[in-house]
């Protein structure tokens, strides 16, 4: 429960219709095994007492008072189990009977749902034994306890703010206007859901998408509990497709007739900082109750998987497909600038590295888009100091490959010049020594671009604007960065992706070996003709500030969750040790917050993912903010 996190289990245990004394039995059982790994929520599917296809038993006073005898004693085994148990039965309430979802915990009847939306079409007739619930809360008396009845309720966790609970009842997700709508803008941040939807050909993905979008929509947890093996196939089967969302990505699903459960970890403080960020998300807690419920605080064992490349995805056709629709966002927002300018040429510094590489890509792209020759790019390669002969030589073919200009401007003498000019020896490897080639070949840059009628595409992607790592007023600026909503790790996947459906294989090598070469901004003399100052020896790895990264401008999250979330994400990786991950992850605040002064003056440059610097769209931060509490929280991790 740390953290945010709430370990939560949507169950179909095996049932017997209208045996409420063998179906207890099989829910305590459930609750148990539950309760022994960790489970603080479990969901069981609507009618799980007496089964859902018991028809006209319904009526049954012997059926309503077993399921009754039934709950007194899931009651009494949650005493000593430390979870919130959903549990379905029919209710007699004055005079009318309704189909229920009843909140258990230790012991306690906190309240129950009925359900709003009563199914009368093709192979349903609810209407024919259960009256619909009413957003009107009443107090009833149920096992000898007090206790709520209505759909307006919701529960919430007094150790865990972030978990309250709202419920609904299978047919009421399938409707216009479902309960969790309202739940949710009351304060829900998990919606529970008991099921009994029999299986058709093709309602299992039908289902899946409902679940999956109503968690987005409602930018919370959502747990499916259906009924599943023991009721009635008279005329119907049940599948037990049990299904757990968040946020709109499916966690946890058992598949139709396989048995098992769906059980995982839900980030209910990740849903609060998706609703406090969203506008369109507005709370109103009209005509609700909440009734407040304790469990233990303890720490949650990660089991979902936390992807270390939050902002690559996982499966090859969909990052194929994401590259190819970046590229092209990419290519329009530059295509858009040239056509706006009237710009006679795009000007590149190319390096033979990563990044001028993929705005080389874009610009070839964007003069394509406009039907304007390759040759309108005007690329330059500007050799001083650090640059090796592999980098020199790859920018030239790449160039010729993509048929655009080409020129070399060696800044040597420049740079000399200018040491000569402000009085530095010129040996000494400092900051002024680094960056003063940075400037050098930015003014070159503009003047050229000046020159020729055109104006300078930036090439920096959005994890150097994260860390800093560019030369103010150096490759800090341009006209406009079309890599400037791009971080590292999805930088490589473009470059991979456009030397897979390269045009010709000398364009494929070139791209592969660009792909190859060290991450440099080679500032500092080579070393035997090698790269000598490698970025991520320096600044750390990508893949550890992009991570840090998403979560920091995605979520708001803070550095102990975030450590705690890379740990799971990086677990089994030998090189990245609790150390190794402190080390950088302090890096990377320190280097974020130091460093805003850069991003508060940023050139303009496309926002492609979920997340930017601008600081004129996402994010907008002081440049003089301290970074100290932050830096304390991760004081307190005690990492050696």
């Amino acid at each position: 429960m740390k953290d945010g996190f709430l370990k939560a289990a949507a169950l179909s245990p095996a049932l017997r219709v209208a045996d409420c004394a063998y179906n207890a039995g099989q829910i305590v059982s459930a609750l148990n095994d539950c309760a022994r790994r960790g489970v603080k929520l479990a969901v069981l599917p609507e009618l799980a007492l007496t089964g859902y296809t018991c028809g006209d038993l319904f009526f049954q006073q012997a059926l309503q008072q077993a399921a009754l005898a039934g709950l007194e004693e899931i009651l009494r085994a949650s005493e000593g189990l430390d979870l919130v148990a959903l549990v379905g039965l029919p209710l007699m309430v004055n005079g009318k009977l309704y189909n229920c979802a009843a909140v258990v915990c230790c012991g306690r009847l906190l309240g129950i749902v009925p359900k709003t939306c009563l199914p009368n079409y093709g192979e349903f007739y609810e209407k024919r034994h259960f009256a619909p619930g009413s957003k009107t809360v009443r107090t009833v008396t149920v096992c000898g306890q007090e206790t709520l009845f209505g759909t307006s309720l919701l529960f919430a966790c007094r150790q865990m703010p972030e978990f309250v609970l709202g419920v609904e009842l299978c047919e009421d997700l399938w409707s216009v206007l479902p309960p969790s709508t309202f739940h949710a803008m009351a304060g829900a941040t998990v919606i529970a859901n008991l099921s009994a939807s029999d299986e058709t050909v093709g309602k299992a993905e039908y289902r899946r998408d409902l679940v999956s979008n109503q968690s987005a929509r409602l930018l919370c947890g959502y747990l499916y509990a259906s009924a599943g093996h023991g009721e009635s196939t008279q005329d119907m089967v049940f599948a037990g497709h049990n299904l757990i969302a968040e946020n709109g990505a499916l966690l946890a699903e058992s598949q139709p007739f396989a048995g098992g459960d769906a059980e995982t970890e839900l980030d209910c403080a990740r849903m609060l900082a998706e609703r406090a960020r969203n506008t369109s998300f507005v709370p109103s807690e009209e005509g609700y109750q909440t009734v407040s419920f304790d469990l233990e605080v303890t720490d949650t064992v990660l089991t979902r998987r936390i992807d270390p490349a939050p902002f690559v995805p996982g499966d090859p056709l969909r990052r194929a497909q994401r590259c190819e629709l970046i590229l092209r966002m990419q290519a329009d927002g530059l295509a858009k600038r040239i056509e706006h300018t009237h710009a006679k040429t795009a000007v590149i510094g190319i390096s033979g590295g990563l990044d001028s590489c993929l705005a080389l890509l874009v610009a070839a792209r964007a003069m394509r888009q406009l039907g304007r020759p390759a040759a309108d790019v005007l690329a330059v390669t500007m050799p001083c100091f650090g640059t090796t002969r592999r980098t020199r030589s790859n920018a030239e073919i790449l160039c010729q490959e993509l048929g655009v200009s080409f020129r070399e401007v060696n800044i040597t003498n420049t740079v000399r010049s200018h040491f000569a000019d402000i009085g530095h020896d010129g040996q000494t490897p400092d900051v002024t020594f680094e960056n003063s080639q940075a400037r050098v070949r930015t003014l070159e840059l503009m003047d050229i671009a000046n020159l020729h009628g055109g104006f300078v595409v930036g090439t920096g992607d959005l994890s150097e604007l994260a860390l800093g790592w560019a030369t103010y007023n150096g490759d800090h600026m341009s006209m406009y960065g079309v890599n400037a909503g791009v971080p590292k790790t999805l930088v490589r996947h473009l470059v991979q992706y456009e030397a897979d459906t390269a045009s010709s294989e000398e364009l494929r090598r070139v791209l592969v070996d660009i792909l190859d070469t060290p991450v440099s901004p080679e500032l500092l003399p080579a070393k035997d003709g090698e790269i000598a100052q490698r970025t991520e020896e320096l600044v750390g790895p990508y893949e550890l500030h992009d991570f840090c990264l998403y979560y920091v401008l995605r979520f708001g999250f803070g550095p102990r969750k975030i450590f705690r979330l890379a740990q799971a994400a990086f677990a089994g990786r030998p090189e990245y040790p609790d150390a190794v991950l402190y080390k950088w992850l302090r890096s990377f605040y320190w280097r974020f917050f130091a460093q805003q002064f850069k991003r508060s003056c940023l050139p303009d440059g496309p926002k492609v993912g979920s997340v930017t610097l601008s600081p004129r769209g996402d994010w907008r931060m002081p440049s003089d903010a301290s970074a100290a509490a932050w830096l304390a929280q991760l004081e307190e991790l005690n990492i050696q």
